[in-house]
């Protein structure tokens, strides 16, 4: 009796995407997209804030015909309404931050696997400097030497963001450029810039997709962490982490849903970006692909 030789059949990853990780995230998207349509109101307006309401319970029928569903904050602002205009800023402070570092990443990592030696070298080194400090603290020295605001904070998670893509894309423009189609194109009359930006770095970019979504989840978390410190986004510009600043000093007084709403908004944000993700990593990794 002869046995046929045995195959194994290679799963083949989930591309699924109304995922449940990925549905909460759109709605977080969509939430912070219409918030001046959803909030009830607007927490920049002193127009519409009145400071006799301030820190209502969840559920009060304010004077102005606002129903404070979550309750207000110490300022009289609707805490939905903070929660709503702080995942604009949050999510908006994140992903161009993000974005920003993986460009910059992206370029210094390709340019120092192309031209190796003493240009990798110098490259390589400074990323190591950086990446073996903590990240909270080249944060906090950078928003220190800026200054607070929207747009300095920004900078400050570029300047922390930029060395991962630059460590983890260097990695694999190193195997490219010593593939036979980056010399092919060496002998060619093509200049360096060219080569890197039409040849070597659309084959490295792979790994800097699958670390955006981490990388924006993690923004978000340094992004709220020093705006709870009082060193990132104004006070008077709620975002998650201002939010859950502003109810801190309350909570031993028993208004804990000044903290706690923007709180638990702020963990599923971070959580469904996380999540999301994932299921990106599977689909891109080539280890996942069938054959």
């Amino acid at each position: 009796m002869t046995h046929q030789p045995s195959t194994t059949l290679k799963r083949r990853p989930s591309r699924r995407v109304c995922t449940p990780p990925n549905l909460i995230l759109a709605l977080f998207v969509a939430a912070a997209v219409a918030a001046p349509v959803l909030a009830p109101q607007n927490p920049y307006d002193p127009l519409q804030i009145f400071g006799w309401e301030a820190s209502s319970p969840p559920g009060t029928i304010g004077s102005g015909g606002y129903h404070y569903l979550l309750g207000t904050d110490g300022l009289g602002r609707d805490i939905a309404s903070c929660i709503l205009y702080g995942l604009r800023i949050s999510l908006m402070v994140s992903i161009v931050s993000a974005l920003a570092a993986a460009a910059i990443g992206l370029t210094v990592g390709v340019t120092a696997a192309y031209f190796g030696k003493w240009v990798d070298a110098i490259i390589m080194r400074v990323v190591d400097l950086q990446l073996s400090l903590p990240t909270m603290l080249v944060a906090l020295i950078a928003i220190v030497t800026l200054g607070p605001g929207v747009d300095r904070i920004i900078l400050a998670l570029i300047i922390v963001q930029w060395a991962t893509y630059a460590r983890v894309v260097r990695s694999v423009a190193l195997s490219e450029a010593g593939k036979p189609y980056i010399d092919a194109a060496r002998t060619m009359p093509l200049s360096n810039a060219r080569i890197v930006l039409r040849h070597l770095l659309p084959n490295s970019i792979a790994p800097a997709i699958t670390l955006l979504p981490i990388e924006i989840g993690h923004a978000v978390a340094l992004e709220a962490t020093l705006s709870f410190l009082g060193l990132g986004v104004p006070m008077d510009q709620p975002s998650l982490g201002s939010t859950v600043a502003n109810g801190f000093q309350y909570l031993l007084t028993g208004q804990y849903w000044i903290s706690l709403f923007p709180g638990f908004a702020l963990f599923g944000l971070i959580a469904a970006i996380n999540f999301a993700g994932e299921d990106i990593r599977r689909i891109w990794d080539p280890r996942n692909r069938s054959i």
